[in-house]
């Protein structure tokens, strides 16, 4: 009986000459992955900035968690760590668009580099400063220097942007991946921080988190293929002049005060353990909406996720206010933050849509610094809500500053096609 071969072990058979050769048939092409997480991560070169950049990530949420317990374990004083690290994030407010502005003009990995190790040195001098007992004023002052840090989530964006032009469906998956990262590291980063400082000494949290963001930063800058190419010089403005976008920043401003507000009620009521459930919430919804065709129209998509997330930030209201049940607030933010990376997601794909060639880290930084500017003034407000009027009110301000998001997207958002 012959020998049987199947068609994928056949022996090609050619001519060469005048020789009769036989060479091995090689297996057929593996078709593309249809999950379209793993196409996103088979793009060349995708990989490896993506490990940089999450390393260099995670420690963004540990810096503010480590500098309170670190500068209140020192001295006592909540009022000053709470003081230096909003001084901190007003330095950051500042600094950052300006930083992003360079790293258009001249490059990720010749602006990063630097731009991180100066924020590192700011982060080491705020531990040197808190353990030898400098005066306070130098805590202000080291840590206004972290504000250098770049803004890695928004370099990974521009890569993205930059790899999957032309392909608005896969930059779609790339931003929710991205939303979800982000999310991942806030949940991860504050946990790690206290265990560090609980488990080893005060300042364990600076001083890994400092490790981490400068190797996570020099791996992310090596992946010099997938960098986007710097943009020729031109005399352009501000993102903030392009039609529609200051009122995209200012939802984006009022969105930071929806987290704010949050996670300040949330505290005062519950604890901080149970605002994880909040952070995966968003994490899972922002998976699965990666998954997901996106609807073509930009504005209507983020109009439906506002709506969606002022819904559902009624919830954690809803039961405070009727049931007082932890186990159904704790429900109530899962559910919740399913809202968030959606409407996170939609909103930093308008802000590439609206961002002049050649500016795209500077206007996503710009909507971060919205963000964190609002998450600040929610705080502050869910705070003082709290404190003169109670906590079931002060589940009303997340609900109000997510109206508020959606009146301002509804009146002052416009997308230019194309």
């Amino acid at each position: 009986m012959p020998h049987e071969t199947s068609p994928h072990t056949e022996p090609l058979l050619t001519v060469s000459g005048d020789l009769l050769v036989a060479a091995e048939r090689t297996a057929a092409t593996k078709p593309a992955p249809t999950n379209p997480y793993r196409r996103l991560l088979a793009t060349p070169g995708a990989r490896a900035f993506t490990a940089g950049n999450l390393v260099a990530r995670l420690p963004m949420g540990m810096f503010s968690v480590s500098a309170v317990i670190m500068i209140a374990g020192a001295r006592d004083s909540y009022a000053l760590a709470g003081a230096v690290t909003a001084a901190g994030l007003a330095a950051t407010a500042v600094v950052a668009p300006w930083t992003a502005r360079l790293v258009d003009r001249y490059g990720q990995a010749r602006i990063a580099v630097p731009a991180t190790a100066t924020a590192v040195l700011g982060s080491l001098a705020l531990l040197l400063c808190v353990h030898y007992d400098a005066p306070s004023w130098t805590l202000f002052a080291s840590y206004a220097a972290t504000a250098t840090t770049p803004n890695t989530g928004g370099m990974s964006r521009a890569r993205w942007a930059h790899l999957l032009r032309g392909d608005p469906a896969a930059l779609h998956t790339a931003n929710s991946f991205e939303q979800a990262a982000d999310e991942l590291c806030f949940m991860l980063g504050p946990a790690l921080a206290a265990l560090l400082c609980a488990a080893l000494f005060p300042e364990a949290g600076t001083l890994v988190g400092a490790v981490l963001l400068m190797t996570g930063v020099l791996i992310f800058a090596a992946q010099r293929a997938t960098e986007p190419p710097v943009a020729p010089r031109t005399h352009a403005g501000s993102p903030l002049r392009t039609p529609g976008m200051p009122a995209l920043l200012a939802a984006f401003l009022a969105t930071g005060a929806v987290f704010g507000a949050m996670e300040v009620v949330t505290i005062a009521h519950a604890g901080g353990a149970i605002l994880a459930l909040q952070a995966a919430g968003s994490c899972v919804a922002g998976l699965l909406y990666g998954s997901l065709r996106p609807a073509a129209d930009l504005r209507r998509r983020l109009l439906g996720c506002l709506t969606g997330m002022t819904a559902l930030m009624s919830l954690p209201l809803l039961a405070v206010s009727s049931t007082g049940s932890l186990l159904a607030l704790a429900g109530a933010l899962l559910l919740a933050g399913a809202a968030t990376a959606p409407t996170m997601v939609t909103g930093m794909t308008l802000v590439q849509r609206l961002t002049p060639e050649g500016q795209l880290n500077e206007g996503m930084t710009l909507a971060v610094t919205a963000l964190l500017g609002g998450i600040a003034a929610g705080s502050a407000t869910g705070g003082w809500t709290v404190e003169h009027l109670g906590e079931v009110t002060g589940y009303a301000v997340p609900v109000c500053a997510a109206g508020l998001a959606l009146a301002v997207a509804t009146v002052g958002v416009r997308v230019r096609r194309g």
